[in-house]
C-alpha cells in the first residue's frame, strides 16, 4: 500500500506517518531507489492503528508511546524465541525478560491512571462545591418554604 492509502485506513495523515517513522514509532521501510515510493504492509497499518489507539486511550506523550511500543515489540520477539527453544533455562530467561517489559508497560499505564484519578477527584470536588452553592441559593430564594 502507498502512504495515502495507509493514512486513509488509519485515520491519520501522510505527514503523521512520516513523523512516526522519523521518531522510530514505525520502522522505516527497506532502502528504496530514488524516486520510488515506500510500500506499506498490513503490519504497518496495524502498528499505526495501535499507536493511534494508545495515544487516544492513554493520552501518552510520543516518548512514552515509544517506550510502550518498544516493550511490546520486544515481547513479540521474546515470544517467537520462546516458541523456538526447548531449553527450560532459556525459556526462564525469556519469561523474566518479558516480565520486565510488562512491568515497564504497567508503570506507564499506572502513571496515566493515577493522573486520571487525580483529575477525577478534582472534578468531583468542583461538582460538589457547585451542588452545595446551588443548594444554598435555593434555600436563600425560598426562605419560607420548608422541605
Amino acid at each position: 500500500m502507498r502512504i495515502g492509502e495507509v493514512a486513509a485506513l488509519t485515520g491519520t495523515t501522510a505527514r503523521t506517518i512520516r513523523y512516526y517513522e522519523e521518531i522510530g514509532l514505525l520502522a522505516e521501510g527497506a532502502e528504496r531507489e530514488l524516486g520510488k515510493h515506500r510500500c506499506y504492509s498490513q503490519a504497518d497499518v496495524d502498528r499505526i492503528r495501535e499507536i493511534v489507539r494508545l495515544k487516544d486511550l492513554l493520552g501518552l506523550s510520543l516518548e512514552q508511546l515509544s517506550q510502550l511500543l518498544e516493550a511490546e515489540t520486544a515481547r513479540a520477539d521474546i515470544r517467537r524465541e520462546f516458541q523456538e527453544t526447548d531449553d527450560p533455562e532459556r525459556q526462564r530467561e525469556l519469561l523474566e525478560q518479558s516480565g520486565g517489559h510488562i512491568a515497564t508497560q504497567l508503570e506507564l499505564v499506572r502513571g496515566r491512571i493515577a493522573e486520571l484519578t487525580r483529575l477525577e477527584g478534582e472534578l468531583r470536588e468542583r461538582s460538589e462545591r457547585v451542588e452545595a452553592r446551588l443548594a444554598s441559593l435555593e434555600t436563600q430564594a425560598a426562605p419560607g418554604v420548608r422541605a
